[in-house]
């Protein structure tokens, strides 16, 4: 069986004396052991990033979380710094990037960073220090702790019924919720067009978003999925579902080749 190529974004960073393409590994792990595809880490190249050349041989795009922010330029913000840190090489690459995916139906799963960047993809804004001005119980980013302690779930889900993300959670959801874990220090504002919210914490927080008339699969989420992917059974069904995403679109556009030739 021929496996899925998922295109995997990357930072581009200083780790001296370098500058560094570079993915965190649960990303790739959760890539390979939960959605079963092949992950290829896609360089922040900006406008040198050959886009209809990456989209015509990968299956699936994974757009990661970071420490970094969408820049707000790109939503028409002045820049202060709360909005700090800043990553223009990444924003460069996944905007144009996000936004072709999405048109071509190459399906995709935007995690926390990732959301953000789907949402000002499309036309959509973001909080500013969500951590600093929101100070609410099981959000924000905490700084101390074991990774494990950190990535802890820490809040519910409200999800909407008859929503995408609903039927990915359908066999986790009690009373309507599910527990996620909250590592961000902003979060989605004003939405960007065609932007559906999914779910959302307690407090109305954007958790999950899809996109309206988007040929392909769709998610967006605000929590940190992958860390818990091979132990959480709500994590496993994310990844589960965007792997089984990616197989049927690698055999419908193989389909398509051998019904040309």
């Amino acid at each position: 069986m021929t496996i899925p190529f998922v295109a995997i974004t990357s930072d581009y960073k200083e780790v001296e004396p370098y500058m560094w393409h570079a993915t965190p590994a649960p990303y790739v792990d959760a890539a390979v052991q939960v959605a079963g595809v092949m992950p290829v880490i896609v360089p922040s190249l900006a406008d040198k990033l050959e886009l209809d050349t990456l989209l015509d041989r990968i299956d699936g795009l994974l757009v990661t979380g970071s420490r970094s922010n969408v820049h707000p330029s790109h939503f028409n913000e002045a820049v202060t710094q709360d909005h700090e840190p800043f990553d223009p090489a990444r924003d460069a690459t996944t905007l144009p990037l996000i936004r072709a995916a999405v048109e071509r139906g190459v399906p995709v799963l935007a995690i926390c960073r990732g959301i953000q960047e789907l949402n000002v993809a499309f036309g959509g804004s973001n909080t500013a220090n969500f951590q600093k001005h929101r100070q609410i119980e099981g959000h924000g980013y905490p700084w101390t702790g074991t990774m494990d302690e950190r990535f802890a779930l820490a809040h519910g889900l409200k999800i909407k019924p008859g929503s995408c993300i609903a039927e990915i959670l359908k066999d986790q959801i009690v009373d309507g919720s599910v527990p996620v874990n909250s590592l961000h220090t902003q979060a989605l504002n004003r939405l960007g067009e065609r932007v559906v919210v999914e779910a959302t914490s307690e407090d109305g927080t954007v958790e999950a978003v899809t996109i309206s008339g988007a040929p392909g699969f769709v998610v967006g989420v605000q929590w940190h999925p992958e860390y818990w992917a091979s132990s959480d059974s709500a994590s496993n069904a994310i990844l589960s579902a965007f792997g089984d995403a990616t197989r049927r679109y690698l055999a419908d556009k193989k389909g398509i080749v051998e019904a040309a030739e």
